[in-house]
C-alpha cells in the first residue's frame, strides 16, 4: 500500500486544495451514519457529486447550492462527520433554497456504495507518487466528454475529498481520472463548495450551458421620422440658446443627425432629448422676458 500524501499548507476551516488536496489515511477521524428516516432514492441522474468525510455541514449545504443552480441533482455523502448533517441548521441555511437536492441525497459508509451505476469517476485530488488514474485539466475533459456520442453516455462522478485531507490513495485508485483545477501556481487552495462550483459549471458548459435570460425587455428603436423630428426641434433651441448661427449652420445638423444615427436611439431617448430642449426654450424665452422691461427702460432715458 502506498504512503499517504502530506497534507496541504493553508488547507484548514473549511477549505479544500484545489491542485494537490492531500490524501489521508483512511480509517481516521470522526464518521457519521445513515440517518434513521431513509432518504428517497433518486431518480437516474448522469452525474453524481460524491463528497468524502465531510466535516462542515455548511459545505454540505453549499454544494447543494453548486449543484441546484447548474442543473445537477444527484449527491451522496460518504461517511460525513455528523449523522444528521443533512438536516443541520447551517447546512439548510447554505443551501439557500436548494432543500430539495438535501432531501434527496444518500449517505453511505463506503466510497464503492456512492459509486454504483457511475462509468466514469473523476477524483478531485492530486494523483499518487507511485502510479495512478492520468490527470487532466476538468474543461479540457469535459469538452472532449461532450463532444462524443459515447462520452455523453457516460454516468459521470465527481468525487470530493475532505475539507483538510483531501482524498485517499486507496480512493483515487478507484478514480479513472483526476481532475485538477488551474489556479495560481503559489496559492491553490480552494474551498470545497467552491471547487463543486467550478466542476459543476464546466461541466454544465461542455454539455451546452443555459441561455442568459434579459430581465429588460428589448428597446424599441425610434424611427427616422422621429429622430429628424427630433433634429428639428434641437435646431431651434440651438438656434435661441445663441449656439447655432442660421446664417452660418455649417454641417452641425448633418453631424448631430449622424451621431444620432450611430447612437441608434430608442424611442424614450428621443423624448428625453427633446424634453432637454423645450427646457432650452423655456429658459431662453424666460431670458428674454427679463431684459425687455430694461431695454424699455434704457430706451426711455436716451436724450
Amino acid at each position: 500500500m502506498s504512503q499517504p500524501l502530506p497534507p496541504s499548507a493553508g488547507a484548514e476551516n473549511g477549505t479544500t486544495p484545489a491542485i494537490d488536496p492531500a490524501a489521508r489515511s483512511p480509517g481516521t477521524g470522526p464518521v457519521g451514519e445513515a440517518t434513521n428516516t431513509p432518504s428517497p432514492a433518486p431518480t437516474p441522474d448522469a452525474t453524481r457529486f460524491v463528497l468524502i468525510d465531510t466535516s462542515h455541514p455548511g459545505n454540505v449545504g453549499a454544494t447543494a447550492r453548486a449543484m441546484k443552480v447548474m442543473g445537477f441533482k444527484d449527491l451522496v455523502l460518504v461517511r460525513p462527520r455528523f449523522a444528521d448533517v443533512l438536516s443541520q441548521e447551517d447546512t439548510v441555511a447554505m443551501a439557500s433554497g436548494a432543500a430539495d437536492i438535501l432531501a434527496r441525497a444518500r449517505i453511505v459508509d463506503r466510497l464503492e456504495d456512492a459509486l454504483d451505476g457511475c462509468t466514469l469517476v473523476c477524483a478531485t485530488a492530486m494523483t499518487p507518487r507511485d502510479f495512478g488514474p492520468p490527470t487532466r485539466a476538468p474543461r479540457e475533459l469535459f469538452q472532449s466528454l461532450a463532444a462524443t456520442e459515447e462520452g455523453r453516455r457516460h454516468r459521470l462522478a465527481l468525487v470530493f475529498g475532505s475539507e483538510r485531507y483531501g482524498m485517499s490513495n486507496e480512493d483515487v485508485y478507484r478514480a479513472h481520472v483526476v481532475l485538477s483545477i488551474p489556479t495560481h501556481p503559489v496559492y491553490g487552495s480552494l474551498n470545497l463548495a467552491q471547487a463543486v462550483q467550478l466542476l459543476a459549471y464546466d461541466w454544465r458548459q461542455a454539455l451546452g450551458g443555459y441561455e442568459v435570460q434579459a430581465r429588460t425587455a428589448d428597446p424599441q428603436l425610434a424611427d427616422a421620422q422621429a429622430v429628424q423630428g427630433l433634429l428639428k426641434h434641437l435646431e431651434g433651441s440651438l438656434v435661441k440658446l445663441g449656439y447655432l448661427d442660421p446664417a452660418s449652420p455649417k454641417k452641425l445638423m448633418p453631424r448631430l443627425n449622424q451621431l444620432f444615427n450611430r447612437a441608434q436611439l430608442t424611442q424614450e431617448e428621443v423624448h428625453i432629448l427633446r424634453g432637454i430642449a423645450r427646457a432650452i426654450d423655456r429658459q431662453c424665452a424666460a431670458a428674454g422676458a427679463a431684459t425687455e422691461p430694461a431695454a424699455a427702460a434704457s430706451a426711455q432715458r436716451r436724450p
